[in-house]
């Protein structure tokens, strides 16, 4: 019985030992992670520039530049996903100070932690608005750009305010506390 737990615990030590650099190299890279702080938690963005770089690289500067920082979630439809980034009507008509994005589509499906460019009907519409993916919805695969994926935090994602009819907006929405880029954040 010794034996067999001496043999048990040499394999389990092993075991860790090997996976410890595979878990090392998995590391996410803060200059490419956004921290996203909701009234309930920080929920963690792990940016996908070899997907979408133009439109990573448009989060980042506006994160950045603070533009995020208390935009609400003014369309919140449960079972699909939470939208945000109108920094400048915080109703989901407006964008930002930049010119809108070509789209940058992928096959990368859009299912639950997902986040995804928000746009008009022009594919090519994109500008600051994104949305996080409560569930699968494979209507929106190819028709929407990737950015992101949830690493941690879809917990308080789920306890984002919904809105209610159709269009999901929402009355006295939550707000984006604060949003940084993790190599940033202070």
């Amino acid at each position: 019985m010794t034996r067999l737990l001496g043999r048990f615990l040499a394999a389990a030590l092993l075991a860790f030992a090997v996976a410890l650099p595979a878990a090392a190299q998995t590391k996410p890279d803060p200059q490419n992670t956004l921290f996203l702080d909701t009234p309930y938690g920080r929920v963690v963005i792990q940016l996908r520039p070899d997907l979408a770089p133009k439109h990573v690289e448009r989060m980042k500067t506006l994160t950045r530049e603070g533009f995020y920082n208390n935009v609400p979630f003014h369309r919140v439809i449960d079972g699909f996903m939470a939208q945000t980034g109108d920094g400048q009507y915080g109703n989901g008509t407006g964008g930002s100070k930049y010119p809108n994005l070509p789209a940058e589509f992928s096959s990368v499906p859009f299912k639950r932690g997902v986040v995804g460019m928000a746009r008009a009907s022009s594919p090519d519409s994109a500008n600051s608005q994104f949305f996080i993916m409560f569930d699968e919805t494979p209507s929106l695969n190819n028709q929407y750009t990737v950015v992101g994926q949830v690493v941690s935090g879809m917990e308080f994602v789920d306890k984002i305010k919904k809105g209610s009819g159709a269009g999901g907006v929402v009355s006295g929405p939550d707000r984006i506390v604060k949003m940084q880029v993790a190599a940033d954040a202070k």
